[in-house]
């Protein structure tokens, strides 16, 4: 019989600490890990333990699950003091969750390489809800027989698993498909604020377009966010929402692309996080619209 993968767990945000969660459910009691303490003691009758550096977190680990917020965050994990890529033991897997830009990912993994540390990109569609309920989509690139070491880890994650080949696929698939959420949430706020400035009641509009043929199930339940102002609950802040347009509009650039829809998303996510709205959700543009339109946000002008 196969010896079962011993898992860390490193960030324990929403989405991380969903997939922590759903590891947790299937009986895997992985080692967890998070920069804030009380985020990993939620996990302490359910983990394995609760490690108290990255470097801890690798004793006796055979796969490491990363999902952080950015690369300043996956560097610092992977390649910092107590960091992981130090301590893992040789023939190691990272699977990394984390939404970075491709060639971000490809140097990653070649640094972890050289150490003899194997990295599997492994991005991940889904809500916090979703990942904990084992509904996600996962996205994984990489060397196959490093894909195939960890598959069960894979699976285990999410109710579909899609190989795209070379590193960096899993990273732009994510990319893509978050520059289309930004997209529609930012096209959603102008409708909307359009609508109330010409006299519609912002709830009944709201409640129109989630129940629309337009709409899709992100914009309905955005709606849902923006008619009760659940902004400070976020499932995807909007923090977030803008580091992944200026990444696709970044990496489409080194192709030679030109995104001016999804550059115009990005500079309007820019301006809702210099005016303090980082830490809201993604549906908090609406907020962003209102008042750059002089709108105040019970509908008057």
């Amino acid at each position: 019989m196969t010896k079962k993968l011993t898992v860390a767990c490193l960030g324990l945000g929403g989405m991380g600490g969903g997939l922590a969660d759903r590891l947790c459910e299937l009986g895997w009691a992985p080692v967890v890990w998070n920069r804030s303490a009380g985020r990993a003691a939620v996990f302490a009758e359910v983990a394995a333990r609760i490690a108290s550096t990255p470097a801890d977190a690798a004793d006796g680990t055979d796969v490491a699950l990363l999902s952080l917020a950015d690369e300043t965050a996956v560097e610092e994990v992977l390649f910092g003091p107590d960091g992981l890529a130090g301590a893992l033991k040789p023939g190691a897997v990272v699977i990394d969750a984390s939404t970075v830009t491709p060639s971000f990912s490809r140097n990653t993994t070649r640094r972890l390489a050289e150490l003899g540390i194997d990295r599997v990109e492994a991005n991940v569609i889904a809500n916090p809800a979703q990942a904990r309920s084992g509904d996600a989509r996962v996205f994984a690139a990489g060397d196959p027989a490093a894909i195939e070491r960890v598959r069960p880890v894979l699976v285990a994650m999410g109710r579909q698993l899609v190989e795209l080949g070379g590193t960096g696929r899993a990273a732009t698939m994510k990319l893509v498909l978050n520059s289309l959420l930004g997209v529609q949430l930012t096209a959603l706020a102008e409708a909307v604020s359009y609508g109330v400035q010409a006299g519609l009641d912002r709830d009944l509009l709201l409640r129109t377009i989630a129940e629309s043929a337009f709409s899709s199930p992100v914009m309905a339940y955005r709606c849902g966010v923006m008619r009760e102002e659940r902004y400070d609950r976020p499932t995807f802040r909007a923090e977030l929402m803008e580091k992944d347009l200026r990444f696709a509009v970044a990496d489409a650039a080194s192709y030679g692309v030109a995104l001016p829809v999804i550059t115009t998303a990005d500079q309007r996510y820019q301006a809702a996080v210099e005016d303090g709205r980082g830490g809201l959700d993604a549906a908090a543009i609406l907020l962003q619209q209102l008042a750059d339109g002089g709108v105040r946000n019970d509908g008057r002008a």
